[in-house]
């Protein structure tokens, strides 16, 4: 009906496809021993079949910024914007990305309490992966059984292990 509205008034119609973004599923976790002190993060990236793992470590360094990088890190790896489920144990990440980082932004990356955003560059680097991706952030209890979440918590403390 709409082709036909737009023939009458000399407009030619296009039809284009959309590729639909790829659906990936994420889990991550960051881990530290001492806060601050040693630490690492991991992700589990899923894609149909496949399943990519990334992984690091940091001398010195705190729990929440592993587990911030844990997924930056996941995100940064996927070449093309995708449709995203991002499963965490951190209330932090989740936290932040789904309420408190838009009020920070509109403060000026200042809290409710006025004091600097800690973690801050690590923020503003979720905030335009979340742009690019359409991303869900899903909380996950920690250590309570969740295959894909316990793998993610041994391999992010295995790196640690892993730092002189």
């Amino acid at each position: 009906m709409i082709d036909n509205l737009l023939e009458k008034m000399g407009c030619l119609s296009i039809i284009c496809t959309m590729k639909q973004p790829k659906k990936v599923t994420i889990y991550t976790d960051g881990a530290c021993s001492g806060n601050p002190g040693k630490g690492a993060y991991a992700a589990i990236i899923l894609y149909k079949d496949r399943r990519k793992i990334i992984k690091g470590a940091c001398s010195r360094t705190t729990n929440n910024k592993m587990e911030l990088t844990a997924a930056i890190k996941a995100l940064e790896s996927l070449t093309e914007p995708c449709e995203v489920m991002l499963y965490t144990d951190s209330a932090y990440l989740v936290g932040g990305m789904t309420g408190w980082i838009a009020a920070w932004k509109k403060n000026g990356w200042k809290t409710a309490g006025k004091k600097s955003v800690k973690n801050r560059e690590l923020w503003e680097r979720l905030s335009l992966l979340n742009k690019r991706h359409n991303i869900r952030w899903i909380k996950v209890a920690g250590h309570s059984g969740n295959e894909l979440n316990e793998l993610c918590d041994k391999l992010a403390k295995e790196q640690i292990g892993l730092i002189e």
